[in-house]
């Protein structure tokens, strides 16, 4: 679950100065590469809507970002720069229960949504994951919505994906984390600070099909997915729509 995206550096410039998805850069493909670990909490009896599991899934990439391990000469800053200095990958994976408690154990966080609970890792090699993630699953994340999700609130960021694919709520999780994480590159430090202090308020919901076009040919951050697993590579799943960028539009 990867997308088109490079570097990121630690300081914050000029508005869209860091911003991978404007620049491409094929060493990102030579670096070693590093994945983001998300686990999210789904048990037999109480699931959590599939949008709950998409806000909270972006909502807890941005907590990753700005935790002050993961900056400077924090104990995660080392393994953030390493992975952003190649594919941004994220890989979503369900735990309940014992399994639960027990990815609870090791160095993260956890973020919750309305009902949803995930818990966010450092980064880890592509081959590397610790043993208690390891064993979860990557399948198995299927989830819906009891209701359809109402209009998204004045003045909030929002995380448009793509009507025409099809993917799992794990896919599109991971998605919506690359979609806030484009946004978070193209905002200024000031802009940086209102959206941290307001919790990373914002929506995740569909487009309509006759304003996808739109979106995607916006300027707005687009997500372009790899192609590893499910959609075909080079495919725009979400568009970043934050009102700060979209005010220098």
């Amino acid at each position: 679950m990867s997308t088109e995206d490079t570097r990121h550096d630690t300081q914050v410039p000029a508005v869209g100065a860091d911003s991978p998805f404007r620049q491409e850069r094929i060493a990102r493909d030579e670096a070693p590469q590093f994945v983001l670990p998300l686990v999210v909490r789904i048990e037999k009896t109480d699931p959590p809507a599939r949008t709950d599991a998409l806000e909270t899934a972006a909502r807890a990439v941005l907590v990753l970002l700005t935790d002050e391990r993961a900056a400077g000469e924090g104990e995660w800053a080392e393994a953030v720069r390493d992975w952003q200095d190649a594919r941004i990958r994220k890989v979503v994976r369900r735990a309940r229960g014992a399994e639960w408690r027990k990815a609870g154990t090791l160095p993260g966080l956890t973020v919750h949504g309305a009902v949803c609970e995930v818990r966010v890792f450092p980064p880890v090699p592509l081959d590397g994951w610790p043993k208690e993630l390891a064993k979860l699953q990557v399948s198995g994340t299927d989830l819906d919505d009891p209701e359809p999700s109402p209009a998204a609130g004045a003045g909030l960021p929002v995380l448009w994906f793509n009507p025409g694919l099809d993917m799992s709520a794990g896919k599109a999780m991971a998605q919506a984390g690359h979609a806030a994480q484009l946004a978070w590159w193209e905002l200024t430090g000031p802009e940086r600070a209102a959206w941290r202090e307001s919790g990373f308020r914002l929506a995740v919901r569909t487009a309509a099909r006759e304003r996808w076009t739109e979106l995607s040919g916006s300027g707005l951050p687009v997500v372009r997915d790899a192609g590893f697993t499910e959609i075909a590579p080079g495919s725009c799943t979400v568009v970043a729509d934050h009102p700060a960028l979209r005010a220098r539009l």
